[in-house]
């Protein structure tokens, strides 16, 4: 889970003073609620919701888990304690879980569309994030069946076209693997000439950047007849969208990352409803 620092950060972001409306208004009075889902999907953020909520003394019962599939209706928490702390926290529980289960929902659609072509071929993200909330973004595509890859700079060597201006591919590999044996090493190519020359140089992870699935099917072809394509991990990327996803997986390759998985979210709809209870006090 996100360290519970890295999520009190949201709340003070919120109500850097105080939740001045629950604070005048609310009288310091037990409440029970319950969040609610309001789309249909795969449903994340609820661990981080309930560790704020805890973290302000409200108890939480689960309903559901990170990762399982939810319907319209479907009651995720259930939450007894303080009404202002409920209040506190709300928005940004309701934002956390909101973000992460879009973002599982359309990796999940992603996942089986791939996997109905071929079970092998894995759905990854990049590190097209929003600042500040990668940890969480990576978290909510892993619950959604997909791969993270890497999470920074410092995880792992990916030479892209920028290092390329810079390094011709041989010597930039040559130079990624005298840094370490125990790094990765990918190299971006646009050409199934590039990706020849990659393997050569003793990559481990080639990206086809760009490549329709025509290239890279004839990419796959050219490595194979020179006996390279079991050296490397084949990863696709760029502009890849929903209704290609069949095409590429068909083509013979290991992985297909998507920038679109964490860069446009479509928010999951979920509500807190605070109930009605006789056995509570009220103010008449």
């Amino acid at each position: 889970m996100v360290p519970l620092e890295d999520l009190l950060r949201f709340i003070r972001e919120d109500a850097p003073w105080g939740d001045v409306t629950s604070r005048t208004v609310v009288p310091d009075v037990a409440c029970r609620a319950v969040i609610r889902a309001k789309d249909r999907g795969t449903i994340a953020g609820l661990a981080e919701a309930r560790a704020l909520f805890e973290h302000f003394g409200v108890t939480v019962r689960e309903r559901s888990a990170d990762g399982r599939a939810v319907v319209p209706g479907d009651i995720l928490l259930e939450l007894d304690g303080p009404a202002r702390a409920v209040l506190l926290v709300e928005r940004t529980a309701l934002n956390i879980i909101g973000r992460m289960s879009g973002i599982a929902t359309r990796t999940r659609e992603a996942v089986d569309a791939v996997r109905a072509v071929s079970p092998a071929v894995r759905i990854a993200a990049t590190r097209k994030t929003a600042p500040g909330l990668r940890a969480l973004d990576k978290k909510a595509v892993m619950l959604g069946g997909g791969d993270p890859h890497r999470y920074s700079l410092s995880d792992m060597i990916l030479i892209k076209d920028n290092h390329l201006v810079l390094v011709p591919l041989p010597e930039a590999v040559r130079r990624a693997r005298e840094e370490s044996r125990y790094v990765i090493v990918e190299v971006e190519v646009e050409t199934p000439d590039d990706a020849i020359t990659a393997a050569d140089a003793r990559a481990d992870i080639i990206l086809l950047d760009n490549m329709t699935p025509d290239v890279v099917r004839e990419t796959v072809r050219a490595l194979a007849e020179r006996g390279l394509r079991e050296r490397v991990v084949l990863e696709v990327s760029g502009g890849v969208a929903g209704d290609d996803l069949a095409k590429y997986a068909a083509t013979g390759i290991d992985v297909i990352s998507m920038g679109a998985l964490t860069h446009t979210v479509r928010n999951f709809d979920v509500s807190l409803d605070i109930l009605e209870d006789a056995d509570l006090p009220r103010i008449s």
